[in-house]
């Protein structure tokens, strides 16, 4: 079914780095959602006053708040496909990411007032009318919440819009709810307990959880979150293959949107290399990485000293004293200066995000090693945080 509204409704289907193909696939998703939601919504509600059930109502309730949701994820989806101008350069991408988190303040926001009147249910218990149409009805209802989760997720990941794909656990989570709804109504049969007040607190607490994961999700992006790992790994595999690029530092990727990412990175190159050679090296590098990719990239160079053999045995020394301290550690733009009776080493320290020393930790650190090895050596440290 899928797939039939794909070829159906969206042209180029596949070129999904073009915005306009992503503002299609947020339209179907949207018209698909609001549909789906407003037949939910009328049903549920009817079943709810024939019961007297504010699970079911509150179910119901919910189902309406996702069309508004729908709305707003379409509007964020066509936003974020207007090109760049003047003032946003880099395009209006995480408008895509904005829309998500609205959509989950509106979830949050349905979650707390269905836990209101549901506990004013508990303290206040109305008797509930057991209904084989009301069980009949919410396990339909189940059944199309369950597929409208697998449609977006299938969207979601074909596109890669954390939106969207925040829109389908939420549709599982309606599909728990629901479920957890149709025991307080069959649950009504059995005991005179406020058995429908404790469920709708239950499916409120589960809107919650749904509404908390999807801000988290749609925030990350929008605070910096790091790199994927599988993009960094295969950016190193490809400009490692370049002839004249000898490793790589200083890694940062930014997200403006969903096929508007941006690099940049240091490459590391032979300093006895004409300059010109290597340049052009560069150069090929970041236009065949980046489109490969889909991303801007610019390429910083890095001349390092290769032929000098006591430098290359300084630095894995280094390198090895500095694993030391801490396993991820790592250097780079290594250079050993001798002065006088001082030698001095000079090199940068990439350290994780994790670690718990200061930057002047470190340093006195691979001082006091460096010092027990020879008093006359004399670190010039800079500390890199790394960014992926």
């Amino acid at each position: 079914m899928t797939d039939l509204l794909v070829r159906s409704f969206i042209r180029d289907a596949d070129d999904i780095e073009n915005t306009r193909v992503r503002e299609r696939y947020g339209m179907l998703s949207s018209m698909v959602g609001v549909f789906c939601n407003i037949l939910l919504f009328v049903g549920k509600f009817l079943l709810g006053t024939l019961t007297n059930s504010i699970a079911i109502t509150a179910d119901a309730f919910n189902n309406l708040s996702d069309v508004g949701s729908c709305m707003v994820t379409y509007i964020g989806f066509k936003l974020a496909s207007k090109p760049a101008d003047t003032d946003h350069p880099f395009g209006h991408g995480r408008i895509e990411y904005i829309s998500g988190l609205l959509v989950s303040a509106l979830v949050l926001l349905v979650g707390l007032e269905i836990g209101k009147t549901s506990i004013e249910k508990i303290i206040h218990p109305e008797a509930v009318e057991f209904s084989v149409v009301a069980i009949i009805g919410l396990l339909m209802s189940i059944a199309v919440k369950l597929w409208m989760g697998a449609f977006n997720k299938k969207l979601g990941k074909k596109i890669h819009s954390a939106a969207m794909e925040a829109t389908a656990v939420d549709s599982v989570s309606d599909a728990i709810s629901t479920s957890a709804t149709m025991l307080s109504v069959i649950a009504a049969a059995f005991t005179d307990w406020p058995i429908d007040g404790i469920i709708g607190t239950v499916v409120a607490l589960l809107i919650l959880k749904a509404g908390w994961g999807a801000a988290q999700d749609t925030l990350s992006p929008l605070l910096g979150q790091k790199a994927d790992p599988e993009l960094v790994k295969e950016l190193e595999r490809r400009l490692l293959a370049y002839d004249g690029i000898l490793g790589i530092h200083d890694l940062i990727v930014h997200d403006y949107g969903p096929g508007r990412r941006f690099a940049s990175v240091h490459a590391e190159v032979p300093a006895d290399k004409d300059v010109m050679l290597s340049h052009d090296v560069i150069d090929t590098a970041e236009r065949q990485v980046g489109k490969a990719l889909n991303l801007e990239l610019v390429i910083h160079m890095d001349p390092i000293e290769t032929d000098c053999a006591a430098t290359n045995l300084m630095r894995q020394f280094v390198a090895q004293k500095v694993k030391e301290i801490d396993e991820s550690f790592s250097i780079h733009d290594f250079r050993m200066v001798a002065g006088g009776e001082l030698t001095n080493l000079i090199f940068d320290i990439c350290v994780n995000g994790d670690t718990k020393l200061s930057d002047q930790q470190i340093r006195d650190e691979i001082e006091r090693k460096m010092k027990a090895v020879d008093p006359n050596y004399y670190t010039v440290v800079v500390i890199d945080h790394a960014y992926v």
